[in-house]
């Protein structure tokens, strides 16, 4: 057992050393030669500018870091989508935090940009959080423009959302401290108050060049759009400033004076770190996500006290579901189980399966912490829902509906960790990104596709062989197999948390010793947010 303890830790901190690389490349934003370039300039990169904005950077959690990974390699790369985000406290209060990234392409904004942005704008809706924007962006990516400018979800849904945040009453805060161009003009003025570097920020619809081309006119771009001209002039601007710092200062004023709002009342007590030793989850989670273990021992490393209250343990076994307290919040949480059972006729491995017991048993608890309102947390390791005609004459379709309706109609906030797999309909039912959870997670050991490597890559293995077949090809045994590599590759690359976090499913993968911290803070956002009407399910067959 100590040999098997010993390989997982291993394993998981090998994951760690390769997650923390990544992200140390990742924090190079454009690279060490575009960070000497902006001090040269007296500006501040975007991690500069956030670290002297918040109270604490050891508070600020980073989401995002990871969108648009090995994406955009011909254009150079996009390091963190082209844009720092996060949430952070300034002035003792909860905020989103959104900074371009002018190292990475001017702060252009690539198609993951967009969607990057539009995320935090939704984190910050549903949460009802102070939003505030750092501008240093040369706009949207022109070689790339029709994958971020026209569509539902692209630039212009930015500005749609200032305008539906500010008729919700949540404070927009832009400081502008560079290049500000074009549409992108719209997003500070839309904002509730607007502060300007003097001789570093600009707002303008069209610049110098362009303006040139345009109407003929030869402009200087301070002259133009720069922070005198909109504080003294054209009124859009209401504060300038000759530093970056000046203006962050400012920032942090403006919010220490936000009014206090009701929020949704959540239970919460004085918090008690969990009695059995966090870092036990390395020795706990297994190498590979293949083998059994214990989702109570995971639960145990991360609630108060390790106190966890089970509701129905001994039925439904496949998911484990109970409340408890995590940093003194109190939680109902829903993770999937990988136990070895003993039974009459020998053993039977769980795997993560959903059976339909278990089902039942998960929407019955949503629907109870929905009627107390208390916030739900799920742990996923699941590879999908029970097949074969016992589990198909037992119904399981009609109970894997009932527990998607309720996962679906939940009014409670819902946070999301990723653990190990998360296949098929599994994804769905466990709160995957598809149901709206305020925040989701992922660990580095995390897996998220329709279906296991093997299964998908065997499954499509047969579809290539049986089309080869019928165009007359002979396949040989070491032709199958060396097709299976390659397919077993590219599927296990598109299944990896990196391939996920890259397209933003997850919104950041984490140490799984942050899962407390994650959690906690992702309800202290959810707090602010008054839970608005009770549960209603439809229409689903009992």
């Amino acid at each position: 057992m100590n040999i098997e303890k010993n390989r997982n830790e291993d394993s998981m901190k090998l994951s760690l050393a390769e997650m923390k690389q990544r992200l140390e490349k990742i924090y190079e934003g454009g690279g060490k030669k575009a960070i000497a370039r902006q001090h040269e300039r007296e500006k501040l990169t975007a991690r500069e500018r956030i670290e002297f904005l918040v109270d604490d950077m050891a508070s600020f959690i980073e989401l995002g870091a990871f969108a648009g990974y090995e994406q955009y390699e011909e254009q150079g790369g996009c390091p963190a989508g082209g844009t720092v985000a996060g949430i952070g406290y300034v002035s003792g209060r909860q905020c989103v935090i959104l900074a371009n990234d002018q190292t990475v392409k001017a702060g252009a904004w690539f198609p993951i940009t967009g969607k990057k942005n539009l995320r935090l704008q939704e984190i910050a809706m549903e949460n009802h959080l102070p939003v505030i924007y750092l501008v240093d962006s040369a706009g949207v990516f022109l070689p790339m423009q029709d994958e971020i400018f026209p569509d539902k979800e692209h630039f212009g849904r930015v500005f749609r959302n200032n305008a539906r945040m500010s008729a919700m009453g949540i404070t927009q805060i832009a400081a502008v401290m560079g290049a500000c161009v074009a549409g992108g003009a719209y997003l500070p003025i839309m904002s509730d108050e607007t502060l300007m570097v003097e001789g570093k920020g600009s707002i303008f619809l069209a610049g110098p060049y362009l303006v040139k081309a345009a109407v003929g006119e030869d402009v200087d771009a301070e002259t133009l759009g720069g922070a005198v001209t909109h504080n003294a002039i054209s009124g859009i601007a209401d504060y300038k400033f000759d530093t970056e710092q000046d203006c962050l200062r400012q920032v942090k004023r403006i919010v220490s004076r936000l009014g206090h709002k009701p929020t949704a009342g959540f239970d919460r007590i004085a918090t008690v770190a969990p009695s059995r030793d966090p870092k036990d989850i390395y020795t706990i989670f297994p190498e590979g996500n293949t083998r059994p273990y214990d989702m109570k021992e995971i639960i145990e490393c991360i609630v108060d006290g390790s106190t966890f209250d089970e509701f129905k343990a001994d039925y439904g076994k496949t998911i484990v579901c109970g409340y408890a307290r995590i940093e003194g919040w109190a939680v109902g949480i829903v993770a999937n189980q990988r136990l070895v059972l003993k039974t009459k006729k020998g053993e039977m491995q769980m795997g993560g399966v959903i059976y339909n017991d278990s089902a039942d048993k998960a929407a019955r608890f949503i629907l109870n912490c929905n009627q107390k309102r208390i916030p739900l947390v799920f742990l996923q390791d699941v590879t999908g829902f029970m097949v074969g005609s016992r589990s198909e004459h037992s119904g399981i379709i009609k109970d894997g509906a009932k527990m998607v309706n309720a996962v679906a109609n939940s009014v409670v906030p819902k946070i999301t960790i990723v653990l190990g797999n998360s296949y098929g309909a599994g994804n769905y039912a466990m709160c995957g990104k598809a149901y709206d959870p305020r925040f989701i997670y992922a660990w580095p050991s995390a897996r998220i596709a329709v279906m296991g490597g093997d299964q998908a890559a065997k499954t499509l293995l047969q579809i290539q062989v049986a089309a080869m077949k019928a165009k007359g090809q002979e396949v040989a045994p070491e032709d199958e197999q060396r097709l299976l590599n390659e397919i077993k590759g590219s599927y296990e690359k598109q299944t990896s948390p990196y391939y996920a976090a890259s397209r933003l499913w997850v919104d950041e993968i984490i140490d799984p010793l942050q899962t407390r911290r994650v959690i906690a803070e992702g309800i202290h956002a959810a707090n602010h947010n008054p839970v608005v009407g009770n549960m209603s399910v439809g229409v689903f067959q009992v």
